[in-house]
């Protein structure tokens, strides 16, 4: 795919949840891309996003979606126990493909999907689209400039109380439920911006709700060097949903969500010292859109920001704690 300064990359939507709404609403915000068409699993489902949307094109089956010629890349916003075989099916129609997190049940799966992107040279991206918004942008600045010195600590938590529904997203094995790989790999993935992936030691506390899925986590990080991360998350629990970053010199509070912060604090000597606003009029998810649209016009295949690496040694992570917990969903 060639893409000039001026072109924008034409996006198909495949599913017509939730999610797939706050993405191509948020498509009107992206420089460098826009929404044309849809795929869902019946005509009238795509037709009805389509209308929504203002979206030119509505395909019945994600088959006739990936294989639409004037698709330039997938959006792929299915609940993750699909992500494998929609991801494999984009792919393989040469499509470049941004996928929701998380991108797999499995480190498995997704080894599966990135050798398949590698062979045959196609742009993959996991959509974790807080790490593109600008305050958590701020936040890799200032501790790359030595702003708050070494830094030694993160503490990140995201939880919620949902409704109890055995059968929904949330708490449903077959769905992959659980609050690890629905919140938690937000606390993560922060966790591993600021330190890398590949914590050296792992420890963690989960309460197992009745369906058989974890409600509730705690997770404690240490990376060697006095450096660690202490992480919560819950679909069953309200938490405060702040991220701290604690140095020898100073600290960063990413304030009021660090899924989707609007401003972000710079603290030295116990002192306020700058404070980063952002006044954004979209959601968010265009930031992450952008960053596909540069890569694709960099001729890059994937996120430097986010490398498949990176996101293979996250999933493992969660699979490692998966496996001391015992929790292992249907089909693994």
């Amino acid at each position: 795919m060639t893409i000039g300064n001026a072109y924008k990359v034409k996006w198909g939507i495949l599913s017509t949840g939730w999610i797939a709404h706050q993405f191509a609403t948020d498509l009107a915000h992206a420089s460098n891309g826009l929404a044309y068409a849809v795929g869902s699993r019946s005509q009238e489902s795509a037709d009805e996003f389509a209308r929504k949307h203002g979206i030119p094109v509505a395909h019945a089956t994600y088959e006739d979606l990936v294989n639409d010629p004037e698709v330039d890349a997938v959006y792929i916003g299915t609940p993750h126990p699909f992500h494998k075989d929609n991801a494999l099916l984009a792919l393989r129609a040469g499509k470049a493909v941004l996928c929701e997190k998380p991108f797999t049940v499995n480190s498995g799966e997704l080894e599966e999907i990135v050798a398949y992107a590698r062979e045959h040279k196609l742009f993959l991206m996991e959509a974790m689209w807080s790490r593109y918004l600008p305050a958590n942008v701020k936040v890799r600045e200032w501790i790359a400039a030595q702003r708050i010195g070494d830094v030694r600590l993160v503490k990140a938590d995201l939880g919620f109380r949902a409704d109890w529904n055995p059968e929904g997203r949330l708490l449903n094995p077959a769905l992959g439920g659980g609050a690890l790989l629905d919140v938690g790999i937000y606390p993560v993935s922060f966790a591993s911006m600021i330190f890398g992936p590949h914590p050296e030691s792992v420890a963690s506390t989960v309460h197992m709700g009745e369906t058989g899925v974890d409600e509730h986590f705690s997770l404690l990080l240490s990376y060697g060097g006095g450096k660690s991360a202490s992480l919560n998350g819950g679909v069953r629990l309200n938490m405060m949903q702040e991220a701290y970053v604690f140095g020898t010199e100073g600290h960063i509070v990413v304030k009021g969500s660090f899924v989707n912060p609007r401003s972000a604090e710079l603290y030295a000597g116990g002192e306020l010292v700058e404070t980063f606003e952002d006044d954004r009029t979209s959601t968010g998810y265009a930031f992450e859109a952008e960053e596909v649209g540069r890569c694709l016009q960099a001729g890059l295949t994937e996120s430097p920001a986010l490398t498949l690496d990176e996101s293979l040694a996250v999933l493992k992570l969660l699979d490692q704690v998966r496996a001391e917990w015992g929790l292992v969903y249907p089909g693994e």
